[in-house]
């Protein structure tokens, strides 16, 4: 909602201290609950995070995301064209660079949050290390050959020919993964329909999250339209771990990924160095 602490503080009438407690979990009165999510816009069930959590904005989507990974075990995620986070730090600099070319400029302010929320996200991953199951869409992964990393079609020739080199790197990066997995690193490669969002579980502390992304990082980003929603509900955690299972059971895996996605490296060799 752009606003300080201190501004919410006193558009609800209590002290930023009383606001912190409340921040931090602490003993509330319903009926300041109520008025801070009158003022955020959000439903209380949304508020305490009891219900579904509706997130209108890139910005707060990646923030819930990042909280919800401070307490992971296990991620389960299906993100187009691969998990942001087994992505290299070469990722995070070309994503900033397509930021910059493809979000208005009353915006740039919000793509620059979202790319420190993004490192903040690796940075966790990489420090505590929960276990990753990611599925990869061979369509998506050609297409992210074919086209490269970029936020306009009409970049000038070298800069298109850069970042399919970009492309070509994290695609390469990948199948270093499958012929030489991390610990706790399992990838799969599907040439099955892939669902038009991406989504995200994660197990942690005896419970699971469900996100859902309509929020794109990779070939024509999008950090500016959409609705993500983010559910504890076994229903939904389960419907759609569903959906992940049955891609996983039909998902190439190590050796035999690899080489298909070599195959696709091949077919595309000419489109970047």
């Amino acid at each position: 909602m752009g606003l300080s602490p201190d501004a919410l503080a006193d558009r609800i009438g209590i002290s930023r201290a009383a606001l912190y407690r409340a921040e931090k979990g602490g003993i509330a009165k319903v009926d300041m609950l109520t008025a801070i999510a009158r003022e955020l816009n959000v439903s209380l069930p949304t508020l305490l995070g009891v219900g579904i959590e509706y997130i209108p904005n890139a910005v707060a989507f990646f923030e819930r995301m990042r909280q919800i990974e401070e307490g992971a075990e296990q991620i389960i995620g299906l993100f187009s064209p691969v998990s942001y986070l087994l992505t290299t730090r070469a990722y995070d600099r070309a994503l900033a660079e397509v930021f910059a070319e493809s979000v208005p400029a009353t915006r740039q302010a919000e793509a620059t949050k979202i790319l420190e929320i993004l490192a903040q996200r690796k940075d966790t991953f990489h420090r505590r290390k929960p276990s990753l199951a990611s599925i990869i869409s061979a369509s998506e992964i050609e297409r992210f050959l074919r086209s490269g990393l970029e936020g306009r079609t009409d970049l000038p020739p070298a800069q298109v020919v850069a970042r399919r080199s970009v492309a070509l790197a994290e695609v390469r990066h990948v199948i270093s993964l499958l012929r030489n997995p991390e610990i706790g690193v399992q990838l799969g490669v599907s040439s099955e329909p892939f669902p038009s969002t991406s989504f995200q579980i994660v197990r942690g502390a005896g419970a699971a999250t469900l996100t859902v992304s309509p929020f794109r990082l990779g070939h024509n980003p999008n950090i500016t339209v959409g609705v993500g929603f983010i559910s504890s509900a076994p229903e939904a955690v389960e419907l759609h771990e569903g959906i992940a299972r049955n891609l996983w059971d039909s998902s190439m895996r190590g050796a035999e990924a690899a080489e298909q996605l070599e195959h696709l490296i091949e077919r595309y060799r000419d489109a970047a160095p």
